[in-house]
């Protein structure tokens, strides 16, 4: 398969996934191409992806953000150090569920596990990524980041 075509499959399955592992309503906005560095604002899970492609998926949030998700999945407020390991928990419950929806369409990913960074972070070490924002209904944005390794 083309990498174009892969790339299209992950995005459609991540905001299948974020759909399915999120239990408050998502307002998924257009993708667009970014350039790095990349900079987060207040945290982010990092999940590396090898296999059929070799990328990164980068889930980079707001605070107001995982305390409504926290909120939604358990009931209670997401404070603390909880915020950390709820945030890297996230980000793999999201790319575990990409990896099950990819593999029924033919493309075999394997997940490394979440690096959770916090406060203001650049990231570099790629050409271009697919930013793919979202809104999440009761508060917060999330942003998802693709990229891609050259092969």
């Amino acid at each position: 398969m083309s990498t174009s075509k892969n790339v299209q499959m992950i995005l459609n399955g991540t905001i299948s996934s974020l759909s399915t592992v999120i239990p408050v309503k998502l307002d998924v906005l257009a993708p667009s191409i970014t350039v790095q560095p990349y900079e987060q604002k207040e945290i982010s899970v990092l999940i590396g992806l090898v296999g059929g492609i070799k990328g990164r998926l980068i889930i980079d949030a707001s605070l107001d953000a995982i305390n409504t998700i926290g909120q939604a999945m358990f009931g209670m407020s997401i404070e603390g150090e909880m915020i950390e390991s709820f945030t890297g928990e996230l980000g793999n419950m999201v790319a575990g569920n990409l990896c099950t929806i990819l593999e029924k369409d033919g493309l075999i990913l394997d997940i490394s596990p979440p690096t959770v960074m916090t406060g203001t972070t650049k990231f570099y070490g790629f050409k271009q990524a697919f930013k793919l924002p979202v809104k999440i209904d009761g508060g917060g944005m999330l942003t998802v980041l693709l990229t891609i390794d050259e092969n």
